[in-house]
This record gives structure tokens, C-alpha cells and sequence, in this order.
């Protein structure tokens, strides 16, 4: 039987990943799959820095376009993330009648819509496995393994930099700055980790998750997002005290009529498997009508972890090659026919939980005011800390766990709150998912 030919765009990290899975792992994929998987041409800018792997020199290049035109490739695998020329790239191969495998989240979250119906026109495979959770096989088993199964909820901690930093944060008693320092030293944070600690890199990910789960095209502009970079020991240390640890948690709910989707640091219960979830691990929590609650773990990032889920994609697309079943499984999930806009759920809107923690003056009275303003807007207080006393003219940390609120309530409560000339800075406010 005849090997599938593919070609690799981008030879950084992961590209490296998958010729050293494809190669080490030869002929396991051969007896599993029948035949072959051979890399004949690779593109990257670089093609000089060693990569720890070999690869014949003829069939490296600098043009991408000469994997999408090359006539013996049957996948093209892009790895250079962005928006283009990835998207150009992909669009191209698709006419070119090639399948496609990509690790690009923030592509598919910005432009799912007409990737998905390029890959449909063309009558050929789109796989993303990689772009969601790494080794985490969280993209087929929503697509296959859970597809008689009406999904309700699915959150994640789905950035294992914001994972590291929080972890470190809550086990050593460090700052973020000191943290994010040390991960960047390590190599699990970017030089500029903005999209990894500012919910962005996560946004990407629910958007994509959630088109799967319920069926819906989402606006990746409309999602809240709110990063950890506000999270400091004092928050972390209550948290302790009331039970909780503080994560990085993408969330999206359908209660049937409306999608409720954001990111942001989220107090969860210390029972709770997602809260003991450390390190630069994922971890995805889906919840249905039939099983309720099934949490999957693993490594969301890294060379071999997100080269395996690359590979276990080129693998699924060249058994469709060779049983020429293109299309057996919707890339999007649901049928394009029965793919409807949901809409969103205003933030304002949502009800839950919440952690505020204040630095207030040292004087009689402030308790009874900020309860107060709390109290007019609907909102009760269930536990209290007060945190010392003010030695040094900043103020002293307040904080309060509250009762069901509405966000509405909450954002207006605190407005009011911050105009007091006893409140030293901004309220931080973490929201509670139980």
C-alpha cells in the first residue's frame, strides 16, 4: 500500500515534535494504520538551525507555498500560527484538494467559519486536535465519543503558563512578577506572555470548544476575558482560608437558550479534582445530560505532547485517504445545516458568587459603608476577613465572600463603592464557579 505524503509548514517546536514522533515511532503507526506516513516537504524560514531531528536537506524550503503546491503531498500540517499567511496557506491547500491538519487556535476561533465551509466545499478533512489541550484528546471526544450526549457545560484550564503561575503563586507564596520571571526563565512562558496570562491564548480555545459543543459560530470578539495578572498572595491565601484555589478557567454554559462564555481567575473548590490541577497541566470538565461531569487531564503544551495530537491527526485523515471516506466526521462538529446562532448572554446578566477584596483605611465606620452600598444593590455577604492592621498609611486588605448576585448588581455595587474616599485602590473581584 502506497505511504501518505505529507508536508510540514513551520519547523519551530512542535514541526520538530512531529517528524521525531513520525520517525521514532514508525513502525508502530505502520501497524496500526497499514501503511506509511512520510514527510516530503518541509518549510520554515530557517532551514539552517539544527533541530535535533534529520531530515533529508532536499526537502526543506523557505517558500510555504511550495508544500501547498507540491503534487505528491496528501496533508498539509501547518504550524506557524497566526492569522496569515496561515489562513491563505490553508484556503490554498484546500483547492488544491489536500487536507489539512493545524495547532492554529486563534485562526479557527477568528475564522472557523470559513475554514470549516472551505474544508466542506472542497470535500476534504480538517484536523485541529492539537489546537485545544495538547495531548488532550478533548476535540474527538466531543466530536465522536460524546456524540449522543447533549452537553450542558464545559470549563477548562486550558493555558498551562497561567496554570504554572498560579500554582507556583499558591505552593510558594510568591508574587506574579517573581513567578512569571522564573517561567519565562524555564521556557513555559513567551517573552511577551500577554495572550498566555491575559485569558487571551484561552479565549481562542472555548471559542473553538464551544462551536463544537453546542453547535454555534461564536463571535470571538463578543467573549469576556480578564487575565490573573491582578492576583496577588493576599488573594491566594484567602481563598485557602475559605476553602477555594484560585485558576485561569475558560467556562461556557447553554442552559437551552443562551451561551454563557468568558475567561477569568475563578475561586474553585479545593474538592473539586479541577482545582488540584497543578503545574503546566490541562484539564477540561464536560458536563451532560447523560453523564453528567467527566473531567479529562493531561499536558495541554510542548513538543511530543502537542506533536502526538498532530500525529493522531494525520493518522485519522489518511485512514479516510485510504478508505476514500472524506468527511466522515463533521470537522465542526454538527452538520452545517443544523449549525444555528446562539446568542450570548450578557456578562451583567450572570449570576453567581463572588470574592471582593478591598484596601481600605484603618477607621471606624468603613465596614458599615461598603456593607451598606452592598446591601442597597441586593447583595448579601456570606464570610469576612480583615487582614491586620494599617502600619503604613496603604490601607488595610478587606474581603468578603457574597451570597448569589447579579454581575449587574456587583459592577454597580463596586462603582459606588470605589468613589469612597476611604477605598485606597480598584476592588479586585473573583468570581466563584462551584
Amino acid at each position: 500500500m502506497k505511504p501518505v505524503k505529507i508536508g510540514l509548514i513551520g519547523f519551530g517546536t512542535i514541526g520538530a515534535g512531529v517528524v521525531r514522533i513520525l520517525q521514532k515511532n514508525r513502525q508502530n503507526i505502520v501497524d496500526r494504520l497499514g501503511t506509511a506516513v512520510e514527510v516530503v516537504c518541509v518549510a520554515d524560514l530557517d532551514i539552517k538551525t539544527p533541530r535535533g531531528v534529520e531530515v533529508d536537506q532536499n526537502i526543506l524550503t523557505t517558500n510555504a507555498y511550495d508544500v501547498v503546491n507540491h503534487p505528491e503531498v496528501d496533508v498539509v500540517v501547518e504550524l506557524i500560527g497566526g492569522y496569515e499567511p496561515a489562513r491563505d496557506l490553508i484556503l490554498k491547500a484546500f483547492e488544491h484538494g489536500k487536507h489539512v491538519v493545524t495547532a492554529n487556535k486563534a485562526l479557527l476561533a477568528k475564522h472557523g467559519d470559513e475554514l470549516f465551509a472551505a474544508a466542506e466545499k472542497h470535500k476534504v478533512n480538517l484536523g485541529f486536535e492539537a489546537a485545544v489541550g495538547g495531548a488532550i484528546p478533548i476535540i474527538r471526544s466531543i466530536r465522536e465519543a460524546f456524540v449522543a450526549n447533549r452537553i450542558e457545560a464545559i470549563e477548562g484550564i486550558v493555558n498551562g503558563t497561567a496554570n504554572y503561575i498560579l500554582s507556583k503563586m499558591s505552593d510558594e507564596d510568591l508574587d506574579f512578577e517573581l513567578v512569571l520571571k522564573e517561567a519565562q526563565e524555564k521556557g513555559f512562558a513567551e517573552a511577551d506572555p500577554t495572550f498566555d496570562v491575559e485569558g487571551i491564548d484561552s479565549a481562542h480555545k472555548i471559542a473553538i470548544l464551544s462551536r463544537l459543543s453546542f453547535g454555534t459560530s461564536v463571535n470571538f470578539d463578543d467573549i469576556y476575558i480578564q487575565g490573573i495578572s491582578c492576583i496577588t498572595p493576599v488573594d491566594i491565601k484567602c481563598a485557602r482560608e475559605f476553602g477555594f484555589r484560585i485558576k485561569l478557567l475558560a467556562v461556557s454554559k447553554f442552559d437551552g437558550k443562551e451561551l454563557d462564555i468568558r475567561v477569568h481567575p475563578a475561586m474553585i473548590p479545593e474538592s473539586k479534582p479541577m482545582a488540584n490541577v497543578n503545574g503546566v497541566l490541562n484539564a477540561i470538565m464536560v458536563r451532560d445530560d447523560l453523564m453528567e461531569e467527566n473531567v479529562l487531564v493531561g499536558h495541554g503544551a510542548g513538543s511530543l505532547p502537542t506533536g502526538s495530537a498532530v500525529v493522531g491527526d494525520i493518522v485519522e485523515i489518511a485512514r479516510n485517504i485510504l478508505s476514500g471516506a472524506s468527511g466522515r466526521v463533521p470537522a465542526q462538529s454538527f452538520q452545517t445545516h443544523s449549525v444555528k446562532k446562539i446568542p450570548l448572554k450578557p456578562t451583567r446578566e450572570i449570576e453567581g458568587e463572588y470574592f471582593l477584596r478591598f484596601l481600605v483605611q484603618d477607621k471606624p465606620g468603613v465596614l458599615s459603608k461598603i456593607s451598606g452600598i452592598l446591601g442597597r444593590h441586593e447583595i448579601s455577604i456570606e464570610s469576612m476577613i480583615q487582614r491586620g492592621r494599617d502600619m503604613d498609611g496603604k490601607g488595610v486588605p478587606l474581603v468578603m465572600m457574597t451570597h448569589q448576585a447579579k454581575e449587574k448588581n456587583i459592577q454597580q455595587a463596586l462603582k459606588e463603592i470605589e468613589q469612597l474616599d476611604v477605598v485606597c485602590e480598584k476592588t479586585v473581584l473573583i468570581r466563584v464557579e462551584r
